[in-house]
């Protein structure tokens, strides 16, 4: 069974992109505390698809915290300098849950018009 679920902060803005065919696509890194306390921590790329990519990148900075689950994808490539072999391990994201709430943004103020 391939399944994660990782909880941690954003290190840098989504950066949210579209395919040739219209897909929308986001990118972000996740820092994830170490327990224990001693200050380390690990760093996980994350790739959200469609609604979830444009809701991830227009509602979330560097720094919230974030839950996300999905699957474990290894991706490889060669490195065209070396041309030595390189590959990775990226979560391919299924769903996820905001744990600080999203930034409001264009909302209209609390009250009454003006005027009235």
């Amino acid at each position: 069974m391939n399944q994660v679920q990782l909880f941690g902060r954003l290190t840098r803005e989504p950066e949210l992109r579209y395919t040739q065919s219209g897909k929308a696509v986001a990118s972000f890194t996740l820092a994830i505390n170490r327990i224990g306390g001693n200050n380390e921590a690990d760093f996980f790329d994350c790739t959200a698809w469609d609604k979830q990519a444009e809701l991830i990148s227009n509602s979330c900075q560097k720094g919230h915290r974030l839950l996300v689950w999905g699957r474990l994808q290894q991706e490889k490539w060669t490195d065209q300098q070396t041309q030595q072999q390189r590959s990775k391990v990226a979560v391919v994201v299924s769903g996820f849950s905001f744990i600080e709430p999203a930034p409001q943004q264009n909302q209209p103020p609390a009250g009454p018009p003006q005027g009235q």
